[in-house]
């Protein structure tokens, strides 16, 4: 799972992903139920629009949760059908594409928590799998959009499963960690206007070698040192 990432810029959605921009859209850095950017498609073109990074249940009253401890910028794809604040928008087909430089994960092979910053070997953007709804502000009429990002399961992945901090009550092949999906370029016009059997074959992690290396090279470092890890480094930025 992811609860921060770095958006991509306006004109790397235009240029790169080929995206119509019609609005002013947020910059830098977005955590849960902040302003981030997603793509859909709208007749016939792809269009880039803000919007809430936290999915808005259909018949909620408002448009973040009262308790922080309810998060929504991320379902998970096994049960994202079924989730009432998820449901309508995968069943009817509403899928989105999220862009981001970089995304944030945990790891703790120190015993202390290192931040990761995932990013591409590549220097290209992420696009990551999700779903995106619009919902109607009851005081005024307001239109807020919103979306998620999806999750899959990682424990078998050689890189992804390494993050988030394990549960010592479960064996290490059943912790059922969580990653973000991302996807190929060849894919896009697949994932945004595919049935749902085809957007499916097309959930799968990234391999462990598009993966900047940077990160797990320095908590390779920090183990072999035994120095203790920080919190958060120079070098994640």
């Amino acid at each position: 799972m992811c609860n921060l990432y770095h958006l991509s810029p306006k004109a790397e959605i235009s240029n790169y992903f080929k995206a119509q921009v019609h609005d002013e859209l947020p910059q830098g850095a977005v955590g849960p139920f902040g302003q981030g950017v997603f793509i859909r498609q709208q007749g016939g073109q792809r269009q880039a629009l803000p919007g809430q990074w936290g999915m808005i249940a259909p018949r909620a009253s408002q448009a973040k949760p009262a308790s922080r401890a309810i998060l929504t910028n991320n379902a998970r794809i096994e049960s994202v059908a079924e989730r009432p604040t998820y449901r309508d928008a995968w069943r009817s087909g509403r899928r989105c594409i999220i862009t981001a430089q970089s995304y944030q994960e945990p790891n703790w092979e120190t015993g202390r928590n290192v931040w990761w910053q995932m990013r591409r070997i590549d220097d290209l953007p992420w696009a990551l799998a999700g779903i995106w709804s619009e919902w109607r502000k009851p005081e005024t009429g307001e239109i807020l959009p919103n979306y998620s990002m999806l999750t899959m399961n990682c424990d078998g992945h050689p890189l992804l499963s390494r993050l988030h901090k394990p549960d010592p009550a479960l064996p290490p092949d059943q912790q059922d960690k969580r990653a973000v999906i991302r996807l190929r370029i060849e894919d896009w016009d697949c994932w945004l206007n595919g049935t749902i059997e085809q957007a499916l074959n097309l959930v799968r992690l990234p391999e462990a070698e598009e993966f900047d290396p940077a990160p797990a090279e320095q908590t390779k470092l920090l183990l072999a040192s035994r120095q203790p890890a920080q919190a958060s480094l120079d070098w994640l930025g």
